[in-house]
């Protein structure tokens, strides 16, 4: 991590910095009906996360948009929201670190 990552944790102890590539192995395995995968990028760009079967065929692409590099989320209240047509729902969750 360097000196601006080092800085912006002092300024804002809640933040978490990270400036490498990385992918962590998804939360719980086994799982049934719901993980978490999480990732880091190194560089600004086009990322895209994708669910493959035994048989080296595409299950489900998870994520396919451009990101900023690495990941800075500040401990606190976040909304999430799914469209599907005319319909929506947004629940509310609590990120603590």
């Amino acid at each position: 991590v360097g000196q601006m990552a080092a800085r912006l944790r002092e300024a804002h102890p809640g933040l978490d910095v990270v400036r490498a590539f990385g992918l962590r192995q998804n939360t719980p395995n086994p799982f049934n009906p719901v993980t978490t995968i999480e990732f880091a990028v190194e560089q600004p760009g086009a990322v895209q996360l994708r669910i493959y079967d035994a048989r080296g065929q595409v299950v489900r692409t998870l994520v396919d948009r451009d990101y900023a590099a690495g990941t800075v989320v500040p401990s606190g209240v976040y909304f999430y929201k799914l469209f599907a047509g005319s319909d929506t729902a947004t629940r509310k969750m609590l990120l603590l670190k």
